[in-house]
C-alpha cells in the first residue's frame, strides 16, 4: 500500500465517506494509497477549483451536500 494522499486529512471525499454518504471503496482505491489519477488530486495540484461533490473520478454527484 501507498502513502496516504497529501490532501486526505481536508479532501471532502473523507468527510463523506465518515459520514456514510460515500461508499469506503473511493478512499481507499484513491485517498489510501495516494493514487495521482484522482481527478480532484490533479486539479489540487494545478490549483483549479473543483466542486466539494466531484469524486475522485471525476464524476460530479449533486446528491452530496
Amino acid at each position: 500500500m501507498g502513502k496516504i494522499c497529501k490532501w486526505y486529512y481536508c479532501c471532502p471525499i473523507k468527510y463523506y465517506t465518515d459520514r456514510g454518504e460515500l461508499d469506503g471503496k473511493w478512499v481507499e482505491n484513491y485517498c489510501l494509497v495516494n493514487n495521482h489519477k484522482c481527478v480532484r488530486y490533479q486539479m489540487e495540484e494545478s490549483g483549479t477549483p473543483h466542486p466539494d461533490n466531484m469524486l475522485p473520478n471525476g464524476e460530479i454527484r449533486e446528491d452530496l451536500k
